[in-house]
C-alpha cells in the first residue's frame, strides 16, 4: 500500500516535471519574440493590443527622462526634445531584456485586470481583499493598504494610457533603465546629464511604488492572507504579488504562469503559496474553464511543489 501511493506520488511529480520543462522552453522564447516583433510591423505571432501596450510604456519611460535631460541641457523646448529623440531612446530601450520583460508581465496583468472585471464585475482598483486589509484594525497595514489603493489607481489610469511612470519600476530595473540611457548618450554625457541623471535618482522612492506596497501587504497578511491566491477576491495586482512572494518565484513567472498553457506552473505556484488541491482547481477553473484539472495534486505537498519550481529554475532562466 504504501509502495503504490509512494510510486503514484513519484509519477504525478515526474509528470508535473515534464509539463514544468516544456512551459519553461516556451517562456524562454518570449524575451526575443518580443524584440523582435517590436522592430516589425508583422504582429500576427502575438496579440496588437499587448504590442501596443509594451510600445506605449517604453515610449512613456523615454520621454519622461528625455524631459528631465532638456531642462538640465537648457533645451528650450522639452515637449518638442522629447519628441525628437523619444523613439530612438524608447527603441534602445528595446534591447534591454529585463525591462522588456517587466513592461509585457504589466500587460499580461492588465489584461487579467480587465477580464476578471468584464467577466466578474470586479472593479479594477478596489477589490474585496484590498477592502478589508483599508479596514484592518492595524493602523500601519491600514495606511499601507489605502496607499496601494491610490498606487492601484494611478496604474490603472496609466494602463488605459498604455503609459508607465519611472517611478513605478522596480530599483534594479530603474537603475538599468538611467544606465541603458546613459549609454544611449554615449559620447554627449556631459555634467548636465550627470545633474539630470542625479535628479532623476533623487526623486526615486522604490517603497512608495505599487509593487513595494503589494509586497509590504502581503509580508503584513502573514498566514491569514490566502484570501489574496483566489484572483476575484484580491484582483489580478494582489494575486499575483501574493502568488510570487507565497510559491518563491519571481513575479514576471508567476504573471506569466497564468497563461493557459502554463497550468502546470500556475497549479504548482498555488500548491507552493499554500492552497489546497480543491482551492487551486477552483482558482484554475476560474482563469482557463476549458483546461483540464492537474491530475494527483492532492498528492503534492506545498514543499514539493516550492522545490519542484526551484528545480526548474535552476536549470536556466527562462
Amino acid at each position: 500500500m504504501a509502495k503504490d501511493r509512494a510510486e503514484r506520488i513519484s509519477s504525478a511529480q515526474d509528470e508535473l516535471r515534464c509539463a514544468l520543462a516544456r512551459g519553461d522552453r516556451t517562456l524562454s522564447k518570449i524575451e526575443p519574440i518580443l524584440g523582435h516583433l517590436l522592430s516589425t510591423p508583422d504582429h500576427s505571432l502575438f496579440s496588437d493590443e499587448i504590442i501596443a501596450r509594451l510600445r506605449g510604456m517604453l515610449n512613456d519611460l523615454a520621454w519622461q527622462i528625455l524631459r528631465v535631460q532638456a531642462e538640465a541641457t537648457g533645451q528650450s523646448g522639452r515637449e518638442a526634445f522629447a519628441e525628437r529623440h523619444g523613439e530612438a531612446l524608447a527603441a534602445h530601450f528595446q534591447s534591454r531584456g529585463a525591462l522588456l520583460s517587466h513592461c509585457h508581465a504589466l500587460a499580461v496583468e492588465w489584461q487579467l485586470t480587465e477580464r476578471l472585471e468584464t467577466q466578474n464585475g470586479l472593479d479594477p482598483v478596489l477589490s474585496p481583499v484590498l477592502q478589508a486589509l483599508i479596514a484592518h484594525p492595524d493602523p500601519s497595514m491600514a495606511s499601507a493598504a489605502m496607499s496601494a489603493l491610490a498606487a492601484q489607481a494611478r496604474f490603472a489610469q496609466a494602463q488605459r494610457r498604455m503609459e508607465l511612470p519611472l517611478a513605478e519600476l522596480p530599483a534594479d530595473l530603474f537603475h538599468e533603465t538611467l544606465l541603458a540611457w546613459r549609454a544611449y548618450n554615449g559620447e554627449r554625457a556631459s555634467d548636465a546629464l550627470t545633474r539630470a541623471e542625479s535628479k532623476l535618482r533623487s526623486g526615486y522612492d522604490e517603497s512608495a511604488g505599487r509593487l513595494a506596497l503589494f509586497a509590504r501587504l502581503i509580508a503584513g497578511a502573514g498566514k491569514d492572507g490566502l484570501d489574496a491566491l483566489i484572483p476575484d477576491q484580491a484582483g489580478a495586482g494582489l494575486f499575483f504579488t501574493a502568488l510570487a512572494a507565497r510559491s518563491g518565484q519571481d513575479r514576471v513567472f508567476a504573471i506569466l504562469s497564468s497563461n493557459a498553457r502554463q497550468i502546470a506552473r500556475l497549479a504548482l505556484g498555488l500548491r507552493a503559496a499554500g492552497l489546497d488541491a480543491g482551492q487551486i482547481d477552483e482558482v484554475l477553473l476560474r482563469l482557463h474553464p476549458q483546461a483540464a484539472p492537474v491530475p494527483e495534486l492532492d498528492r503534492i505537498s506545498g514543499e514539493d511543489a516550492r522545490r519542484m519550481l526551484a528545480e526548474i529554475l535552476n536549470e536556466g532562466r527562462p
